[in-house]
């Protein structure tokens, strides 16, 4: 899938990580992203919507409203809420079948593999997973 398939908003930000070349700048990115996040309810949570397979505590919460989802999630680490907040940004007012048919592509398309731990590369796309499970869920 090139950023051009890629739904409107995910494309926007594939390319804004494209654009930067050091590693450092891609940091900065992510937690901006991080810092954009709005708080997410201690109720919350719960087992359901963390991210299983992440070393940091991650969860992402979905809605559908319209046919649309909406995602919220948090995580513990700065970092990796900004890799939350990334695919909550780029996934957020898709619809479930729009979102279920993302591949994880695009990932390798950032430059972001370079600068992740594998356990931070391993924990974007395990919270993929997750958002495209709870949309699927909304789905039927």
């Amino acid at each position: 899938m090139t950023a051009t398939s890629l739904p409107p908003n995910l494309a926007r930000i594939v390319e804004k990580f494209q654009r930067r070349t050091d590693p450092k700048q891609k940091y900065e990115q992510l937690l901006w992203y991080a810092k954009k996040l709005e708080p997410f309810p201690e109720e919350d949570k719960i087992p359901d919507n963390k991210v299983s397979g992440c070393v940091s505590q991650v969860y992402i919460t979905a809605e559908l409203k319209d046919g649309k989802v909406w995602y919220k999630g948090d995580s513990d680490a700065q970092l990796v809420k900004g890799l939350a907040a990334f695919l909550i940004e780029g996934l957020s007012g898709l619809t479930p079948e729009e979102i279920i048919q993302i591949t994880p592509d695009f990932i390798e398309d950032t430059g972001l593999k370079v600068s992740l731990t594998p356990s931070r590369a391993n924990g974007f796309y395990n919270i993929l997973q997750l958002m495209k499970k709870k949309a699927l869920v909304k789905a039927t």
